[in-house]
């Protein structure tokens, strides 16, 4: 491929990947980015359009674009006895995904198939209703169940405060009401290989965004029984399943999840301060589980004492195979991190 090629595509894929973020001005965008002339770039944008990849509305200074999907299906299945997720995967998934590089249908066939797996063994529900949009940069699937709902249904089974404790759970990993059949891994790792992921349930919404260190709790209106989730992708990513599964692995064992970030910000209500030891026996619930557990500080102001006391003195003391790290803690943070370790020390 020649060099003036190539760079024709670059330009061309960086447009397909920004215009939903800039519709009218993708144009000045990408004439920036690339220190190269608006007429340069409309010829791209020309071709683009020509091979119906961009949808253009308005002319001159109300033109504006958005990518022309290259699909949009959907199909509800009934949950039967003999409904499995690899079937529909490869029957059904597979066809309308493809063309796409080995990379990103691996992700794909890990996140679909783990998503849809839980709806039929986790959600009580009758039926599940997939859909698919496939744009020239993207692709996005969308899960739904009619069931009881993924955050009630772990409120219920594990006794948690409410539903929003759910989502602070699964965002440590290793979280399943049915152990016998599941590991629990499956939703934080889809969560940690998708540009953008969330999962909806009873106006409340749990989602990660890729490169981000938190994980969001979103409340909403609506109160209505099933479970959605939320899966977007580049279709050109370079990311692998290899590559997440390695940032939560440590040692000699590649198959191992012992290594888990916990955001601490989640497990604060509303305005209220981290200041108590039950707050801390619940935040470092199950964390046992795992060797290396990172505890980010990001959002978080301040914690009292017996907070800091409970998680670097006691459990650090109780459990002294599993290492815990501060990340992301602000200076009055680190101050009583500091002061409950040199009683620890002392």
């Amino acid at each position: 491929m020649s060099k003036l090629r190539a760079r024709g595509e670059k330009i061309r894929l960086f447009i397909l990947e920004n215009v939903e973020a800039h519709p009218r001005d993708i144009g000045k965008i990408a004439s920036e980015h690339f220190n190269i002339s608006r007429q340069a770039i409309n010829v791209h944008l020309k071709y683009l359009t020509a091979k119906h990849s961009l949808i253009q509305t308005g002319k001159t200074r109300n033109c504006s674009y958005k990518p022309s999907p290259l699909l949009q299906w959907d199909n509800i299945y009934p949950v039967t006895p003999d409904l499995a997720e690899d079937i529909i995967w490869r029957n059904d998934i597979l066809p309308r995904l493809n063309p796409m590089p080995d990379n990103v249908l691996k992700i794909w066939d890990y996140g679909f198939t783990e998503m849809f797996n839980n709806a039929i063994d986790h959600s009580d529900c009758t039926e599940i209703h997939v859909y698919i949009k496939k744009t020239p940069a993207n692709t996005e699937i969308c899960i739904s169940d009619n069931g009881v709902g993924i955050f009630k249904k772990i409120k219920d089974t594990f006794n948690l405060l409410d539903e929003k404790w759910a989502i602070f759970e699964l965002a440590k990993g290793k979280l399943t009401t049915d152990p016998f059949h599941h590991t629990g891994e499956g939703i934080f790792f889809s969560s940690r290989m998708f540009d953008e992921y969330s999962i909806i349930s009873r106006g409340i919404s749990f989602a990660h965004n890729f490169g981000d260190r938190e994980d969001w709790i979103i409340e909403g209106n609506k109160h209505r029984n099933g479970t959605s989730v939320w899966m977007l992708l580049n279709n050109h990513t370079a990311r692998t399943t290899k590559k997440i599964f390695d940032q939560y692995t440590v040692g000699d064992d590649d198959y191992g999840f012992n290594k888990t970030v916990v955001p601490v910000k989640l497990a604060q209500y509303g305005n209220d301060e981290l200041i108590s030891r039950s707050q801390a026996k619940r935040l470092l619930a199950r964390v046992e589980l795992f060797q290396i557990v990172l505890l980010d500080f990001e959002g978080v102001t301040s914690i009292g004492q017996s907070f800091a006391d409970e998680i670097f003195r006691v459990f650090v003391n109780e459990h002294p195979n599993i290492s815990l790290f501060p990340i992301n803690a602000n200076d009055r943070v680190k101050q009583m991190i500091s002061r409950a370790e040199s009683v620890k020390l002392s």
